[in-house]
C-alpha cells in the first residue's frame, strides 16, 4: 500500500470517529456531567467530619482594639478523609481575625480567618468550616493607664489579735485597654486574702483580678501582700488608787506626800478588765526592811490576775520614816 493510500485511509478513519462522536452528543454530553456528579458524591459521601474549638485571636498592627464583647472561641469543622483528619491537633487551625484592615475607630462585620498549622497544611482534601463566619466588633483607641491595688481581706484573725496594717508590692499595675473603658477604672482588687486563723505577721502572693477580658495586665499578674499582726491589748486606767504603808516597825512613823496614784492595768481580755475590782488594800510599800529613820524611794507593789498587767503612776513612792511619837 501506498504512502498516499496509507494517508487517506487514516484520515477516513478518523472522519469516522469524529462523526460517531458527533451523534446524539447531547446525551453524552448528560452522561458525562452525571458521571462527574456521581464521582464527586462519591468522594465527598467518602469524607469523615471532625468538630472541635479554637481559640478566637485578634491581630493587628494598629492601635485599634474591640471595646466590645465577642466569642473568644469558634467552632472549627474538619471534612476529610477519617484517619488523616485524626492527625490534626487543635493548635494546628487558628481562627483570627485581621484589625489590621481597618483605620478608625467603629462598629465593623469582621470576616473570621483561618491558617493552617502543623501537620493541617499537608493534608488534602481538607475542608474547613468555620462559625460563625464573621462577628461584630466595635474598635476603639487602645490607651494605657496605671491604677492603684485594692486587697480584697476576709475572715477574721484569731481571737486577741488584730490586723494592724498591711501591704502590697506592686501597689499599682498598668492596664491596656480601650479609651472607653478604661476612663472607668480606679482601681483593681486583688483576689481573697484570708485572715482565718491567723496570728502572726505573714506574706502571701495573690492574684490580681481582671474581671474584663477587653483589658491586659502587664506584668505575671501577681501582687505580694504582707499582713502585720499583733496581739490585742485592752486598756483600763483608774485614778486616785490609794497606797497602803505595809511591814513598818512600830517605832517608826510614815509620812508621804501623796498617798494616791493613777494605776494602768492592761490585758487580753477588756472582760477581765472590767470585771476586776480593786480590793481596799491592792497598792502598797512594803517598809519592812527599814531600821532607821530617813527618807526612802519605796517600790508601789499590787496583786493582780495572771491575764492582767499593771503599772503604777508614779511607780515609786518617796516616804519619811520618822520615830514613833510617844503616847
Amino acid at each position: 500500500m501506498t504512502p498516499v493510500l496509507t494517508a487517506k485511509v487514516f484520515l477516513l478513519n478518523v472522519r469516522t470517529l469524529l462523526v460517531k462522536a458527533a451523534a446524539n452528543w447531547p446525551a453524552k454530553v448528560i452522561s458525562i456531567a452525571l458521571a462527574m456528579m456521581l464521582f464527586i458524591f462519591h468522594r465527598m459521601s467518602s469524607l469523615s467530619e471532625r468538630f472541635f474549638t479554637v481559640p478566637l485571636v485578634m491581630e493587628s498592627q494598629t492601635n485599634l482594639v474591640p471595646s466590645n464583647s465577642y466569642p473568644r472561641t469558634i467552632r472549627i469543622t474538619l471534612r476529610g478523609d477519617a484517619n488523616s483528619i485524626l492527625t490534626i491537633q487543635e493548635d494546628d487551625i487558628q481562627a483570627y481575625v485581621d484589625l489590621s484592615r481597618y483605620n478608625a475607630p467603629g462598629n465593623y462585620q469582621a470576616v473570621v480567618q483561618v491558617r493552617k498549622k502543623g501537620v493541617a497544611q499537608d493534608i488534602s482534601p481538607l475542608e474547613i468550616g468555620i462559625d460563625p463566619a464573621d462577628i461584630s466588633l466595635s474598635l476603639d483607641h487602645k490607651i494605657s493607664k496605671l491604677v492603684p491595688l485594692k486587697a480584697n481581706i476576709q475572715g477574721q484573725v484569731d481571737q486577741g489579735y488584730v490586723l494592724n496594717s498591711y501591704s502590697l508590692n506592686p501597689t499599682q499595675v498598668i492596664i491596656d485597654g480601650p479609651s472607653s473603658l478604661i476612663g472607668f477604672i480606679s482601681e483593681l482588687n486583688t483576689d481573697v486574702v484570708d485572715l482565718n486563723g491567723r496570728s502572726a505577721d505573714f506574706s502571701v502572693s495573690v492574684n490580681i483580678l481582671n474581671q474584663d477580658p477587653l483589658l491586659v495586665l502587664r506584668g505575671n499578674g501577681v501582687t505580694e501582700f504582707q499582713g502585720f499582726i499583733s496581739r490585742i491589748i485592752t486598756v483600763r486606767n483608774i485614778q486616785y488608787v490609794p497606797v497602803n504603808i505595809t511591814g513598818l516597825d512600830e517605832k517608826f512613823s510614815a509620812e508621804v506626800d501623796s498617798k494616791y496614784v493613777s494605776v494602768h492595768l492592761e490585758g487580753r481580755n477588756q472582760e477581765d478588765l472590767d470585771n476586776f475590782v480593786i480590793p481596799d488594800d491592792f497598792l502598797r510599800v512594803d517598809c519592812s526592811a527599814i531600821l532607821e529613820p530617813g527618807t526612802y524611794m519605796l517600790q508601789i507593789d499590787g496583786t493582780v490576775p495572771s491575764s492582767i498587767t499593771m503599772t503604777t503612776d508614779p511607780q515609786e513612792l518617796m516616804v519619811r520614816i520618822l520615830p514613833a511619837q510617844s503616847p
